[in-house]
């Protein structure tokens, strides 16, 4: 039920919201953001605006044959179908709920000081994660992967990276060999327990000075370069605690209201 209030009211807000820019005019209608907006809600992540200029055309085609059809339907005789006026009452009893959930949560506020209790309470909660960019060899002996470090063992800053890239190159039995070991950027959780414990165990610099082992092989891991790990100012995180705090309130408002009713209400489950 949660879910489906939430992704009501953001369905409706972003309704709202849009600019009116208009695409096209059919028998001096115009073919508005709105228009092409119900359409691309079928298509979720995609955005207008990224498409290319001949997708975009098929969606504003779509859009204009949405009118047209649309007032073919009324010219019909639609709207005298028994069917069609059970439906129209189930859509304006459901767009009153989403209106009247909209007007809830919007009318809810959240002050500072609860805010900034919540952080205070929850610090451990705000900090940024921590990440690390590496490099690593991969073989497939312990001995193998022994002999690697040793040729490193006295390399330090710049000559370290190139011999390590180089060896990488020509000894790691992994996909990234070919990239000099190259892993980029990733956090604890993307990698194997055993590689990130060692990847983010050293420094910045370092390499590993026992063989890693994990169900792929036998690692060298460079840690390049480390970030995050640092707390979040209040100011930073003051938005989304106000948004959590608001969300939480509007449920428990909305519960609470669900529930009163339902005492009122004569119910006959079948």
């Amino acid at each position: 039920m949660n879910k489906v209030i939430l992704g009501s009211i953001a369905a409706l807000a972003v309704s709202v919201s849009l600019n009116a820019a208009v695409y096209a005019t059919v028998n001096g209608e115009e073919v508005t953001d709105k228009d092409v907006a119900s359409l691309m809600r079928a298509m979720p992540g995609a955005k207008f605006s990224q498409l290319q200029p001949d997708q975009q055309k098929k969606v504003i085609d779509q859009a204009i044959e949405r009118k047209l059809l649309s007032k073919e339907a009324i010219r019909s005789g639609i709207e005298k179908d028994p069917e069609y006026k059970k439906t129209l009452d189930v859509i304006k009893s459901d767009l009153a709920l989403e209106l009247w959930m909209k007007k809830v949560f919007k009318d809810i506020k959240i002050a500072e000081k609860d805010a900034k209790a919540y952080f205070d309470k929850n610090k451990d909660k705000f900090v940024k994660p921590a990440t690390v960019k590496a490099r690593h060899i991969v073989v497939k002996t312990e001995q193998e992967a022994k002999d690697i470090i040793k040729e490193l063992k006295d390399l330090k800053g710049e000559a370290l990276t190139k011999k390590f890239i180089e060896l990488a190159k020509t000894k790691s039995t992994g996909p990234s060999g070919a990239n000099g070991g190259d892993l980029g950027w990733f956090n604890k959780k993307q990698m194997v327990g055993a590689f990130s414990e060692a990847a983010f165990g050293q420094g910045k610099g370092e390499v590993t000075k026992t063989p890693v082992k994990t169900q792929f092989g036998y690692h060298v891991i460079l840690t390049e370069d480390k970030k995050g790990g640092d707390k979040v100012k209040f100011e930073d995180a003051k938005v989304q605690i106000e948004n959590g705090l608001k969300m939480e309130k509007f449920r428990k408002e909305v519960a609470q209201k669900a529930k009163e009713l339902r005492k009122k209400a004569k119910i006959v489950i079948k």
